[in-house]
This record gives C-alpha cells, sequence and structure tokens, in this order.
C-alpha cells in the first residue's frame, strides 16, 4: 500500500434528538399530565490508534465520519435511544489539528489510546421538563441540538527509537538491512528510497529498539529540492541520530566533510530541537578501501567535522563494526530509559 503521511478528514457528530410532546392517556385518568421523554443524544467521533496500520491511504478513499443521530423522545416519559459512537482507526504516532484553528487536539502516541474529536448532541427535553404549578399541560419541547462538525488535518510521524540520516545513497538502506529483517529497496542511483521504513534491531533477548530509514537529505533541501524535507518529521520522535557518511563516494571530487556539514545545516534549518538531539557519527562502506585507509580517512573526516559524540567505522554490505553499533545504541537508550524512570532530588 502507498505511504500517505498527511490526510484531510472531515467529521460530524450526530444530532440529539428532539423532545417529545405527550400527555398521559389511561382509564380512569382523565386528566393525566405531562409524560413527553427526551430525545437521545448524538453519536460522538473518535479517533482510535491501533497497531499494524503504517499509513493514511485509506483516509484518500473515504474523508467523511459521521456518527449516528440520537432518536426522538416518545410517551410515558420514555427517552429516545442515544445514536452510536463512531470509531475511525487511525496509525500510532498520528498527529491531529483543527484544520480551521490550527490547534493541535491529539497525539495517539500508544496503540488503544481514543481522541474525542467530535461531541454528539444533547437530546432536547420533553415537556415533562416544563411543567410547573402554573403551567400543569406544557406543550413546548426541546429540540435537540446539533453535534459538532469539524475538518480535520492528520499527520502521521512514524514512531522509532533511532533514526538514519545522511546524503542519497550513504547507505542508510543497506544498514538497516543489515541489522533487522526490513527490506527496503536497494540501488546504486540516488534516491532509492522514497518513504520512510521501519525494521527492528534485535541485540538479546527481550533487548530491541526500532530503526527509521527517511529519504535521503541534499543541500537546499529546506528550499525544496530534492524529496525536500518533509520526511524528517518521522525523525522527530527519535532518541539518536545516526549520521552516516560515505567514506569511500564515487565521485572522487566529493568532499564528505562539506556534505555532512550541508546535512547539519538543513537539520537546523528545520527544526533546533531535532538538531539538538545526540547524533552519532557512522563512517559507512569500510569494505571499500583497505583497512588502514578506511580507519585514517574515518578519523581525518570526524576531526574535520569537529565531532566529540561516539563514532563508529561499519559496512552495511557486510556488516562489519554494526554489532559493536548496535550494542552501543541499545545500551544509550537502556541508559535514557533508566535516567527517565529515576525521580529527581
Amino acid at each position: 500500500m502507498k505511504f500517505v503521511d498527511e490526510a484531510r478528514i472531515k467529521v460530524q457528530a450526530g444530532n440529539g434528538g428532539r423532545g417529545s410532546t405527550s400527555f398521559r392517556r389511561e382509564k380512569f385518568v382523565p386528566f393525566g399530565g405531562p409524560d413527553g421523554g427526551d430525545g437521545g443524544h448524538g453519536g460522538s467521533v473518535y479517533l482510535s490508534a491501533a497497531e499494524g496500520i503504517n499509513t493514511l491511504a485509506d483516509f484518500r478513499i473515504e474523508r467523511t465520519f459521521k456518527g449516528e443521530h440520537g432518536e426522538p423522545g416518545s410517551s410515558n416519559g420514555c427517552t429516545g435511544r442515544g445514536g452510536e459512537d463512531r470509531y475511525v482507526t487511525v496509525p500510532v504516532g498520528t498527529v491531529v489539528r483543527d484544520s480551521d484553528t490550527q490547534e493541535t487536539l491529539g497525539d495517539l502516541t500508544r496503540a488503544g489510546q481514543e481522541l474525542l474529536v467530535a461531541h454528539g448532541g444533547k437530546g432536547g427535553w420533553g415537556n415533562t421538563r416544563f411543567k410547573s404549578s402554573t403551567n400543569r399541560t406544557p406543550r413546548q419541547f426541546g429540540p435537540g441540538l446539533p453535534g459538532e462538525k469539524r475538518t480535520l488535518e492528520l499527520e502521521l510521524k512514524v514512531i522509532a527509537d533511532v533514526g538514519l540520516l545522511g546524503l542519497p545513497n550513504a547507505g542508510k538502506s543497506t544498514l538497516i538491512r543489515a541489522v533487522s529483517a526490513a527490506r527496503p529497496k536497494v540501488a546504486d542511483y540516488p534516491f532509492t528510497t522514497l518513504y520512510p521504513n521501519l525494521g527492528v534491531v534485535y541485540v538479546g533477548q527481550h533487548r530491541s529498539f526500532v530503526m527509521a530509514d527517511i529519504p535521503g537529505l541534499i543541500e537546499g533541501a529546506a528550499e525544496g529540492a530534492g524529496l525536500g524535507i518533509r520526511f524528517l518529521k518521522h525523525l522527530q520522535r527519535t532518541k539518536v541520530l545516526l549520521h552516516l557518511v560515505d567514506i569511500a563516494p564515487v565521485d572522487p571530487q566529493a568532499d564528505p566533510v562539506k556534505d555532512a556539514r550541508a546535512i547539519i545545516a538543513e537539520l537546523k534549518k528545520f527544526s533546533p530541537d531535532l538538531a539538538a538531539k545526540p547524533r552519532w557519527l557512522v563512517l559507512n562502506k569500510r569494505d571499500l578501501l583497505p583497512a588502514e585507509e578506511a580507519e585514517a580517512r574515518a578519523r581525518d573526516i570526524a576531526r574535520r567535522l569537529r565531532h566529540k559524540g561516539p563514532k563508529f567505522l561499519v559496512s552495511g554490505v557486510t556488516g562489519e563494526g554494526t554489532k559493536a553499533l548496535c550494542e552501543a545504541v541499545m545500551q544509550h537508550l537502556e541508559s535514557a530509559a533508566a535516567r527517565a524512570l529515576t525521580p529527581s532530588t
């Protein structure tokens, strides 16, 4: 199914049922009082996050979702049946905004989480509600209130622990294939990856994390060059960014350091918060160079970039160095989780 990470839908809650105007009529009770029941409440519309869905493509077909209307009240003080609520299933990681006000209504980050997006209308009062000492035979009733109507903007941000960042053909898809069961397309031309891919990396028993591979960035992406920066939002939930640098580019005139700095600049233009995340340097394609030359080139690139964080020399094709990388990432995530659970003093 085609990957779609943005959609616009309309939601409309059900209207409340009108109240009933009715009077008690029984044998030997010639002047029975009012007994009209209230109308039923209209059904509301909820968004429900579910696992197993990774795209908003279905909303290109069905775009309007309505709750059921409440039924009118009836005699003998009977309240009308309430309308059934409508539940709309969305992927985990969906951000919901009101299209008119741009207010963020919610962020569905776990399976089973529900969000009320349109409240059903209240049922109208029956004439029983209007009786008083001076009005013994009220004939007025309350109409049901209309349900809420909204146009919503849905934005999917994939939930991953680790994000891969780099130029096209830096080896991001090859790396995620080497360390997980994900099988994104790999080829020797730029922009082979056209949409995000997720892979679960198993480090040991009950130890795993989710890695996200997004299409490559190039200089000027913030102005729309290449595939632009529309997929960078899928890295906003990550805890660690792995910046892949090709130490053996095909173009002999290419400068890996200059290209890496361009990626960092594009990252800062998109989101300072994203640029502030821990960023590890992963120097890829060590299998294309002799061992000593690969290590020397990796040290030179790290020195020129003035990179002070962790750095790894790996090969996505042969898998060399990937085990140490995954173990280090797992330990970092476990340490971060432990710190989050420790109460601050």
